[in-house]
């Protein structure tokens, strides 16, 4: 099986913290099977970050892995976290410091998370199924803003902190245009969401999305509170089709839309600028499971097919491994957190037998 040329890249992956390598290998075994089968040429290196780290080095983004980083192609990261910093918040080094650092150092603007349901899951999902079937959402979460990278203050006696909202028109505009391509090319419909009626930074939110939203006369823009977006998602959920958010709100709202898929392990990300890609899970770093082999990996294999689809521009190999795991959901398979009552227990998979599945169909 071959392609239009051969496609020689250089991929880092950075397996993170308590299910990240389980499920990270994963990802990594089905682009193997993609150079193999397509006769493309992926070199891999392998860097650390998170907690980690920090155990290593004492620093949650080790210069070596920044530097690996920068002379990628595109980046396949695990998770990151650890109990022992959401025990104790005043730990000043902490896992997700390197997590901000990378997406600021390399530019990465523009979170985007695929929620498409498939049909052998509707069960899985909270929701009913006739509500969710054909649910197929593109967000786009701008990344690089916000609160996350605002000005944080305690007082001196410790009782009042604050944490400053901060855009740029030029960062809205960024990612607005991103998204109003991806619309383009689906069903023409973008959502843009935010808080317009309270906050300063979402009425400039609101006014740029506005103004961007000239330049593409064939998308429909639809401008929703994010209050009122989140109840729409569990009730409407196929009335969205692309959704541009703020960091914030993106990040509650894509962990909210997660159900619709049935399960975080079931969905991927891309973390993009105007180079490199990074491509992760949205899951975080389960360490009560951790070194179980009940991780669902196929959230990290689905990150891999965005991989080849977004940053490699191969789109037939990135079909191939979505129609993988289709087929081996299609045969009943499942690993524990997208199972359900009528599953049989020699159906539930540990995470590298489902894996190793998945790797075979493709």
């Amino acid at each position: 099986m071959k392609t239009e040329g051969l496609v020689k890249k250089n991929i880092l992956v950075i397996p993170g913290d308590g299910i990240g390598p389980e499920v990270t290998a994963w990802g990594q075994a089905a682009l193997e099977k993609i150079a193999e089968a397509y006769q493309h040429e992926f070199h891999f290196s392998s860097g650390s970050m998170g907690h980690v780290a920090i155990e290593a080095m004492g620093n949650p983004l080790p210069d070596e892995t920044l530097e690996m980083a920068r002379k990628s192609d595109a980046i396949l990261f695990g998770a990151i976290g650890h109990i022992k910093y959401d025990l104790d918040p005043s730990l000043k080094i902490r896992p997700e410091q390197g997590l901000l650092k990378i997406r600021k150092e390399l530019g990465l603007y523009a979170n985007i998370r695929p929620i498409k349901l498939f049909d052998e899951l509707l069960e899985a999902s909270p929701l009913k199924p006739e509500i969710l079937r054909g649910a197929d959402i593109l967000f786009f979460r701008e990344l690089t803003g916000d609160v996350y990278f605002g000005k944080k203050e305690r007082s001196a006696d410790g009782n009042t902190a604050s944490d400053l909202m901060v855009y740029s028109r030029y960062e809205v505009e960024r990612i607005a245009h991103k998204a109003y391509q991806a619309a383009s090319t689906r069903r023409k419909k973008l959502c843009s969401v935010d808080k317009a009626n309270v906050l300063e930074s979402s009425r400039l939110w609101r006014e740029t999305v506005q103004d961007i939203s000239i330049q593409y006369p064939e998308v429909e823009t639809e401008h929703l509170f994010v209050d009122n977006a989140a109840m729409q998602l569990i009730h409407s959920p196929r009335r969205f089709d692309v959704i541009l958010t703020g960091n914030l709100f993106g990040d509650i709202l894509t962990d909210e839309a997660s159900q619709i898929a049935g399960s975080m392990g079931m969905l991927a990300s891309a973390s993009l600028g105007d180079t490199i890609g990074f491509y992760e899970p949205i899951h975080g770093s389960a360490h009560d499971i951790a070194g179980k082999k009940m991780a669902n990996p196929i959230a990290s294999i689905l990150s891999a097919a965005l991989m080849l689809d977004l940053s490699f521009s191969l789109k037939k190999e990135s079909n191939s491994i979505i129609q993988a795991v289709s087929r081996v959901l299609k045969e009943g398979f499942r690993t524990n957190d997208i199972a359900n009552s009528e599953t049989p227990s020699h159906n539930i998979l540990r995470t590298d037998e489902i894996g190793a599945k998945i790797v075979e169909q493709i």
